[in-house]
């Protein structure tokens, strides 16, 4: 729901702040006080075209803002999540034309596209009239809201999935049915590369050890002379470390009746002794389980060669290229097998087709149903807003392949006048027309195209009297179910609003001002009769124009 409307330097407006209720709102005013410039102003924030030529005179940009109450406009919440813009229950949308060209775009204070502004207000608002945006004439929107009229959301959800999978299982086809010669070739790559891999013998946690192994073998000489070196030196040579220890220690214990204090050193030398024993016991051991093959640094290095070219080929680390050749594997047995698996694939497809023909043609002949309905009803609407004799119907053009959307395309065709042909209604209603043909399809299905604040702007061409009152009568009850506002020069279609608001303009200091007044009671009283009787508003209007109120409130 629009809440909140912001214009600033925006044509003949400086500044303007209104706030919407939800329900019927009505916009009037005199012929040139700037009630379609407040519609433009809001095509603006719905994706239309930014001229220069709207910035007010004497500034340097115009801005338009608004906000929307999201309530349960749960399709935009998970759009505004998935684009990172959702901040909560409201959506604020700001958009700036400046005179150097250089427009923006901001929704919940982020800088958007002008594709993505299109996509999240246009789920918020249309606008009917004479404006870019007008959903009526964009014929792709039909086939939905004829299915959302009838009800047919599962009947197409249960065929969009048949589609899909149908579609899914074709692409695979298409990527089997590659070309013989192609299909060959990638077999011969695909086999050198397995070979190559395959004779690699590839082991996890092979080159940790292989690198750990090539720094000992590197090293092998001074590995050897420092363990064989510092047994001998310990405990192998004569007069060895451990010998001359154990001497002076046996000097010490004979010499400790003499002097007792000599017995703690004897026994600190006595075990030096035995952990320089014990050293050297693991230096000759470790010295023994040395044993180098002369080639085998060779062998680690040429190893070592081996999986670092295989690295750069095919994969960063050895557990990659496991992975790699098991991929591999993989796809030749699918090519080698590709007769077989494509016989598979062709009976899955046939079925998926049968089930896209079978729900397809289920849909189509309820939607052709549903067509007849929705005519009917759109008609007798038609005929309560001066169009008593228009012809509405909805003419389906079968595919020559089935779409997401089903078996065939459909459009509305509309006939104004008696004795001529249905034609394209996007291509021959006017936006007068365009507005009521709407406001019939809203009163026949309110969640027809799942937008909840609707913008009626010349309802009311051409008409008056009882239809004016039928008009305002229709947009009242529609706008219980959604938010409406309604430009108009009928005060019998004014009656109806739940807010009104009188669109003035004055001229202050040489310059043309427009501003947006919301009226009730007397002042309201007083616009209606304007509306009723020109600039001569007598007591008899003034009069007319307080039966009007009650009588439309005795209606609703």
């Amino acid at each position: 729901m629009l809440t909140d409307l912001i214009i600033k330097n925006f044509a003949i407006i400086e500044t303007l702040h209104v706030s919407f209720a939800d329900g019927f709102n009505v916009l009037t005013g005199e012929t040139g006080a700037g009630k379609s410039i407040i519609i433009d102003a809001v095509n603006l924030l719905l994706g239309g075209r930014a001229r220069g030529d709207v910035i007010r005179t004497g500034a340097d940009e115009a801005v338009v803002e608004a906000v929307f109450d999201l309530g349960d406009e749960r399709l935009v919440r998970t759009e505004l999540q998935e684009l990172g813009l959702d901040e909560g229950d409201e959506l604020l949308v700001r958009r700036i034309v400046s005179r150097s060209g250089k427009n923006r775009i901001f929704v919940n204070g982020s800088p958007i596209p002008l594709t993505q502004l299109r996509d999240l207000t246009g789920r918020l608002v249309n606008i009917y009239g004479q404006h870019e945006h007008q959903s009526l004439q964009r014929t792709e929107t039909h086939l939905a809201l004829l299915d959302r009229f009838a009800g047919h959301e599962q009947m197409l959800a249960d065929y969009q999935q048949s589609y899909q999978q149908f579609q899914a299982i074709s692409e695979q086809l298409r990527k089997l049915d590659m070309a013989d010669r192609e299909r060959r070739q990638r077999l011969d790559m695909l086999r050198f590369q397995q070979q190559e891999l395959k004779s690699a013998n590839l082991v996890a946690g092979e080159q940790e050890e292989l690198e750990q192994e090539r720094v000992l073998l590197q090293n092998a000489e001074r590995l050897v002379a420092a363990s064989n070196g510092g047994y001998q030196l310990l405990y192998g040579d004569a007069g060895a470390v451990c010998e001359k220890l154990n001497r002076v220690a046996t000097d010490l214990e004979e010499l400790q009746h003499v002097d007792p204090s000599l017995t703690v050193l004897a026994e600190t030398l006595t075990s030096a002794q035995f952990s320089l024993e014990d050293v050297a016991a693991q230096l000759r051991d470790y010295s023994a389980k040395l044993s180098f093959e002369p080639n085998r640094l060779q062998e680690v290095d040429d190893r070592l060669n081996l999986l670092k070219s295989l690295q750069r080929k095919y994969a960063p680390t050895v557990a990659d290229l496991i992975v790699c050749l098991t991929e591999i594997e993989y796809e030749l047995a699918l090519l080698d097998d590709v007769e077989g698996h494509r016989s598979e694939l062709e009976r899955e497809r046939a079925q998926a087709a049968e089930r896209v023909s079978a729900h397809g043609k289920e849909l189509s002949r309820r939607r052709r149903q549903a067509g007849e309905q929705l005519a009917a009803t759109v008609e007798k609407e038609l005929a309560d807003l001066a169009m008593p004799r228009a012809r509405f119907e909805t003419r389906f053009f079968v595919l020559p392949e089935p779409s997401i959307d089903g078996l065939e395309r459909g459009e509305f065709y509309l006939s104004a006048n008696p004795g001529e042909e249905p034609q394209p209604l996007a291509k021959i209603a006017s936006g007068g027309e365009l507005s009521r043909i709407m406001l019939a399809l809203k009163r026949s299905s309110p969640e027809g195209d799942g937008v909840h604040t609707l913008i009626f702007d010349e309802v009311d061409a051409g008409i008056g009297g009882i239809a004016a009152t039928a008009v305002g009568d229709k947009i009242g009850r529609l706008a219980k179910e959604m938010q409406i506002l309604c430009v108009t020069h009928l005060p019998q279609v004014a009656a109806f609003a739940d807010q009104h608001f009188q669109v003035t303009k004055e001229e202050k200091s040489g310059r043309t001002l427009t501003s947006l007044v919301p009226l009730q009671g007397d002042a309201r009283v007083a616009e209606m009769a304007r509306m009723l009787g020109g600039a001569q508003v007598t007591d008899r209007t003034l009069e007319h124009a307080r039966e009007l109120l009650v009588r439309s409130r005795s209606l609703t």
